[in-house]
C-alpha cells in the first residue's frame, strides 16, 4: 500500500510528502505518530518543499548577474558601507514601502554584487524580482516595440515588486531609451520598487537622461524618499586580481 500511495504522491506532485512519508516508512517511525502528528509531518514537509521550489524559480527567473546573497557582503570600513543599512533593507521593508534604493560608486566597487545580494534576499522572502543590465533592457524593449511585443513585455516589468535596473547611465539615453524609462519609472511609482546601480552620482543622470523637462519628472519619481548607497573603495575586482597574483 505504501508504494501506490507514494505513487499517487508524485503524480500530484506532493514531493515534499512524498519524501516525507517514504523516509517514515523506511525508517519505521510511522507506528510512532498519532494520525494527527502523521498529517501535521506530511503537510510541513509540503509546505516548506513547495516554498523551497517557489524560492529556486524566483531566484531563476530574476536572472541575477552574480548568485550571492547579504551574509557575502563585504563589510569593509574602506567601503564605507553602512551594515544596519544594508540590514534594514534585507527585511525588504522598503519593497513594501514601494521606496528605490540608488546605489552609486566607481567602477569595481561592487554596486552590482550588492544589488544581486537584495535582490536575492528579496526573491527568498517570497518577493517577485527582475534584474536586468539598464541598457541592455532599453534595446530589448525597443525590439519588442518593433515586434508588438512591448505592450505585453512592460506590463510584465510592472508586475515585478522590484525591479533592478544595473549599470544605469553608461552611455546617454536617446529619445526612445527616454520615453521607456519615463513610463517605467511612472507605472513604478509609489506602487513598486526599483533598485539603481550606477558609476555616475546621482546629480549627473540629468545629462545622461537628457531633455530637461523629461530629465525632471523621472528623476523626481526615482530619487523621491529613495534610500541612496554611495560605495567608495578601491576596485574589488583589482584587488582580487592582485591577491589572486601574490598566491
Amino acid at each position: 500500500m505504501n508504494n501506490q500511495t507514494l505513487e499517487k504522491m508524485r503524480k500530484m506532485k506532493l514531493y515534499g510528502m512524498q519524501r516525507s512519508f517514504k523516509h517514515a516508512t523506511e525508517t519505521q517511525s510511522l507506528g510512532n505518530l498519532t494520525p494527527d502528528e502523521l498529517i501535521n509531518m506530511l503537510v510541513d514537509s509540503e509546505w516548506d518543499d513547495r516554498g523551497n521550489r517557489a524560492r529556486e524559480r524566483s531566484i531563476a527567473n530574476a536572472k541575477f548577474r552574480y548568485k550571492t546573497s547579504i551574509e557575502g557582503i563585504d563589510f569593509n570600513p574602506e567601503r564605507h558601507l553602512d551594515r544596519n543599512q544594508i540590514l534594514r533593507l534585507a527585511d525588504c521593508s522598503f519593497i513594501d514601502k514601494a521606496e528605490n534604493v540608488l546605489i552609486t560608486g566607481s567602477t569595481g566597487t561592487g554596486k552590482s554584487y550588492l544589488a544581486c545580494a537584495i535582490g536575492n534576499q528579496a526573491c527568498m522572502m517570497g518577493y517577485k524580482v527582475f534584474y536586468a543590465n539598464a541598457t541592455r533592457l532599453f534595446t530589448q524593449l525597443k525590439m519588442a516595440k518593433a515586434d508588438g511585443s512591448a505592450i505585453k513585455e512592460m506590463a510584465r516589468i510592472e508586475k515585478q515588486d522590484l525591479l533592478i535596473l544595473d549599470d544605469f547611465g553608461i552611455q546617454s539615453l536617446d529619445v526612445q531609451s527616454r520615453m521607456m524609462l519615463m513610463e517605467l519609472v511612472e507605472d513604478r511609482h509609489g506602487k513598486r520598487s526599483t533598485l539603481f546601480t550606477s558609476q555616475l552620482p546621482v546629480q549627473l543622470w540629468y545629462e545622461i537622461i537628457g531633455d530637461q523637462t523629461l530629465a525632471d519628472a523621472i528623476l523626481d519619481r526615482i530619487v523621491h524618499d529613495a534610500q541612496r548607497i554611495e560605495l567608495q573603495g578601491d576596485s574589488l575586482r583589482k584587488k582580487r586580481k592582485l591577491e589572486d597574483q601574490k598566491v
